[in-house]
């Protein structure tokens, strides 16, 4: 039954995206990503309530500190440079209350949903300058950029789940 109503969602997921694909092109928005199907996508599911950031520009911005929005396993298989875990279901702001409110901050998860909420609740707590990686590190690796695992470099990033991996194209796909 789980996987029946999976197979729905992702059908579902995909009627919506190609009858949003044009509402998505005609967006003036510089946080785009390369596939205009990942950004119909994204553009239904994310509440654009946060500043956003591509890729393009996280990877040129200096003096940022990265907060990872992913759970813990997502993270030990593979994360940006630098970047710290600040978890989802079992965040607080105690866990980041030692972080100079005052910094720049991107927040990233798998595709920008989860990041999207806890760089709102950041801001809530008085955080000054967060923003939201834009398609989240499923586009920082599309993009070619390099993510980690205990600092190494590594092609493998956790995919979330099979409906949502679909959105990583590159690098190896890897599920609990």
């Amino acid at each position: 039954m789980k996987k029946i109503l999976r197979n729905i969602m992702f059908w579902v997921l995909l009627i919506l995206i190609s009858i949003s694909v044009g509402i998505y092109s005609k967006r003036d928005s510089k946080a785009k990503v390369a596939s205009k199907a990942f950004g119909a996508m994204l553009y239904m599911i994310l509440d654009h309530s946060i500043s956003e950031i591509s890729v393009d520009e996280l990877a040129e911005m200096k003096n940022v500190t990265i907060l990872d929005a992913r759970e813990p396993n997502e993270f030990e298989v593979s994360h940006l440079k630098n970047a710290i875990n600040i978890g989802y279901s079992n965040f607080t702001l105690n866990s980041v209350a030692y972080l100079d409110k005052d910094e720049k901050f991107v927040v990233y998860c798998s595709l920008g949903k989860r990041s999207e909420n806890i760089a709102l609740k950041l801001i809530e707590a008085g955080f000054r300058d967060v923003n939201n990686l834009y398609g989240g590190i499923f586009e920082w690796k599309n993009r070619g950029q390099s993510v980690y695992s205990n600092s190494k470099e590594t092609e493998q990033v956790h995919a979330y789940d099979k409906v949502f991996g679909i959105w990583l194209t590159k690098g190896e796909k890897v599920f609990d």
